[in-house]
């Protein structure tokens, strides 16, 4: 288990955006450092830190893309664990703002 602790949305002003894909490029080192080469996310942030789900998911998502195509042999498999369906959706559009669906 590698533990993220995802920002408080504060508005958008206090740089919640790039400490989010802090949180999941943190996770690709140490899982790479680790040898690891299956990590699951769960929607981080969007709970109790009320950070917006859709904004989070479009960060999540285009963080480990981009960080997956800079180094492909690092990760084999990565699963966006949602458990809500609206993070479901959510996390499905970032994926097609991607063209990756």
């Amino acid at each position: 288990v590698i533990h993220g602790v995802g920002p408080v949305w504060g508005g958008g002003d206090e740089d919640e955006e790039e400490l989010l894909a802090g949180c999941y490029r943190t996770a690709l080192d140490l899982a790479a450092a680790n040898k690891l080469r299956t990590v699951a996310y769960p929607a981080i942030s969007t709970s109790i830190c009320r950070f917006p789900a859709d904004l989070a998911a479009r960060i999540a998502v285009g963080t480990v893309a981009s960080e997956i195509a800079a180094r492909p042999r690092d990760m084999a498999r990565v699963i966006f664990c949602c458990f809500a369906p609206d993070s479901a959706e959510h996390h499905k559009d970032a994926f097609a703002e991607l063209g990756r669906v």
